[in-house]
């Protein structure tokens, strides 16, 4: 699979999984939606770093959005960073724009 990555991923991949990929996935995983350039992503970096430190065993798929990039539509994806908990390839919740690993931390929380 593309840009999976067992505990905290620190780089948004190009190429994105598909979303038959992500559905096919086993356990928990965060798929995080956003840019390099962005603010809000860059100031949630540390935070997702954080909480990540705590679940190691979590999935973390970093997926560059933007125009023309299927699977942030596929999601509904309308602002950065966009955090997707899923939990054996499903949506159990959602988290957008979070700025502490508290908020990181709660979403796991609603899946493990």
């Amino acid at each position: 699979m593309h840009a999976m990555q067992i505990g905290f991923n620190p780089e948004y991949a190009e190429e994105a999984p598909t979303l038959d990929e992500v559905q096919a996935l086993n356990g928990v995983a965060i798929v995080e939606f956003g840019t390099p350039w962005c603010g809000h992503c860059q100031v949630s970096r540390d935070a997702m770093k954080k909480a990540m430190a705590s679940h190691p065993e979590v999935i973390h798929i970093k997926v560059f959005d933007g125009k023309g990039k299927r699977l942030g539509r596929q999601f509904g994806v309308k602002l950065w960073p966009t955090l997707i908990l899923l939990k054996d390839g499903e949506e159990v919740a959602r988290v957008v724009r979070f700025t502490s690993s508290d908020e990181v931390c709660e979403l796991l929380a609603s899946a493990l």
